[in-house]
């Protein structure tokens, strides 16, 4: 019998294994699927940030240079090639091995909050969110861009038949819209943007001041 522990050390194993190749794969997504998500999204990040499931950190060069980022990921073999990165972009990061089921900062520690490509991998998105909401300032910014499922019924259909191998293999969903548990948190939703046939969504959205 499978347990979740079993299930997870498998999924950390199997992200481990893939910072070997996950920097070719992700730019050919990134020609033809996500086009300039990664400069849309960092671009958008002010003050304090934390980028959620930061992987070999490809998107250092695109952040703007006042910044001040931290960086926080499952894999330690995905950090080193991020630590690389960003000493040879001569960029000051902190870099972080961590859960984003519970994130080791304080409550409120973050003025912006970025996450690209990597909730589709997170076993318990809901709780990552939850644990994204909490660290954000009141009137901070979260920062979304990720494969969802599709507007079209034939690409849901492929989605599925997808998700029977990679669910099981390494924990990557193509079936799931954080936009809705976004909106479920109370965030207040600024932009959204969906493309290719409905299989990329980029928001940005805003933690609520306190009343």
């Amino acid at each position: 019998m499978t347990t979740t522990s079993d299930r997870t050390a498998r999924w950390h194993r199997y992200w481990d294994k893939q910072s070997r190749h996950y920097d070719p794969a992700m730019r050919f997504m990134d020609r033809v699927l996500f086009a300039d998500s990664r400069s849309w999204a960092c671009s958008q990040a002010t003050g304090d940030t934390l980028e959620v499931a930061i992987g070999t950190g490809l998107n250092l060069p695109v952040y703007p240079d006042e910044v001040t980022l931290t960086g926080i990921d499952l894999s330690e073999p995905m950090l080193d090639i991020a630590r690389t990165r960003s000493a040879e972009l001569d960029r000051q990061v902190t870099l972080l091995q961590g859960n984003a089921h519970s994130l080791p900062f304080d409550d409120a520690s973050f003025d912006t909050v970025v996450c690209t490509f990597g909730l589709c991998a997170i076993p318990d998105e809901a709780t990552a969110l939850a644990e994204m909401q909490r660290v954000l300032r009141p009137g901070g910014r979260l920062i979304l861009v990720d494969h969802i499922r599709s507007s079209s019924a034939i690409a849901r259909g492929v989605q599925r038949l997808l998700e029977v191998v990679t669910v099981p293999m390494g924990g990557e969903h193509f079936l799931r819209r954080p936009l809705d548990k976004v909106r479920e948190d109370g965030f207040d939703v600024e932009q959204v943007q969906r493309f290719k046939l409905g299989l990329v969504e980029r928001l940005v959205a805003r933690k609520r001041a306190a009343t």
